[in-house]
Order: C-alpha cells, then sequence, then structure tokens
C-alpha cells in the first residue's frame, strides 16, 4: 500500500470517529443544576400552555426525554411507554416530560395529542420546545441523535443518556440513573 493510501486511510478514521464522538454528544453533564426552559405542554398533566417544567417539579425525580421529531420511531415510543410505565417504581412523585425537538412547532402539537391517545401515557407529559429547532441552548441536546433522556433528581442532573437507537433494553440503565 502506498503512502497516500495510508495517509487516505487514516484521514477516514479519524474522520469518521470525530463524528461518532460529536454524535455521542448530548445533554447536560452529571452533577450539574438542572436549568429550567419554558415548553408547551401538549398532553399530560399539564395541557395547552407554555410551563416551565423544572420549577413545576421542584426537585423531584424526573426524566427529560428530547425527541428529535423527525427522528420519532416506533422503538423510541415503545421505550417512552416503558419508563412511564416503571417510574414509579423509583418514587411515586417521579415523572417522565418528552419534549419534542422541532423546526414544525404547530405541525408537533396537531400531532402529540395522537400520540398520547395511542401510548396512553400515565406518568408522562409531552411538550414541544417552542425556541429553537435543537432545543434548550443549555440543555446541549444534539438533535443528530434519535432520544436523549437526562435523569434528574434534587435539582442536579443524575445522568444523561445518548440514544442513537433507543429500545426497551435502555429502560434499566435509565432507571438506576434515578435511585
Amino acid at each position: 500500500m502506498s503512502n497516500r493510501a495510508y495517509i487516505s486511510l487514516a484521514v477516514a478514521i479519524v474522520l469518521s470517529s470525530a463524528g461518532t464522538l460529536f454524535a455521542a454528544d448530548s445533554g447536560p453533564l452529571a452533577g450539574t443544576d438542572v436549568v429550567g426552559f419554558p415548553v408547551f405542554a401538549v398532553a399530560g398533566e399539564v395541557e395547552n400552555e407554555t410551563i416551565d417544567f423544572v420549577a413545576r417539579r421542584e426537585g423531584k425525580p424526573t426524566l427529560y426525554c428530547f425527541v428529535p421529531q423527525a427522528r420519532f420511531s416506533r422503538p423510541t415510543a415503545r421505550l417512552l411507554r416503558l419508563l412511564d410505565e416503571s417510574v414509579t417504581k423509583i418514587s411515586d412523585d417521579a415523572r417522565v416530560v418528552a419534549v419534542w425537538v422541532t423546526s414544525d412547532v404547530a405541525e408537533s402539537k396537531a400531532y402529540l395529542p395522537r400520540a398520547q391517545q395511542s401510548l396512553k401515557f400515565t406518568r408522562t407529559t409531552l411538550a414541544v420546545y417552542e425556541g429553537s429547532d435543537t432545543g434548550p441552548g443549555e440543555w446541549g441536546i444534539n438533535v443528530d441523535v434519535d432520544l436523549t433522556v437526562v435523569a434528574t433528581r434534587n435539582g442536579k442532573v443524575q445522568e444523561s443518556f445518548v440514544l442513537e437507537s433507543p429500545n426497551e433494553t435502555d429502560a434499566d440503565e435509565i432507571l438506576a440513573a434515578f435511585k
């Protein structure tokens, strides 16, 4: 193999690795304070109003699930439903706030009631972030991954989970961050 081929191969490996590292970076760091942000709640414990769930939840255990609208899938829906069903094993006060991150807020507001009707969440609020289509800036959400789950308790981030192919097997690790 020529030097030119080795150099090309090395550059390709470095570039592909850099892309993977960037794609896996999403959500605030563990141990940081949970920063509030407004969302429009569509379905759940609050409906049809703009609210800051960080302030409303007052440090209670909460999973903030950031769903890029264009990447929502059945496996993501199944994981969200399992988290909804399982979150009370951690605490009676534990809840899930699923935040759609989108460039078409109106479309997501119209879609989420249908999603709620199908998924029948009992501990999950479905909401739309009405600001930037990349989510709240302080949270560092990467919309190139399928799902970012941020586990919080007592006003602190416990852990951020970056899921490029979410499925139900991810639930146990996510729920363990609450304990």
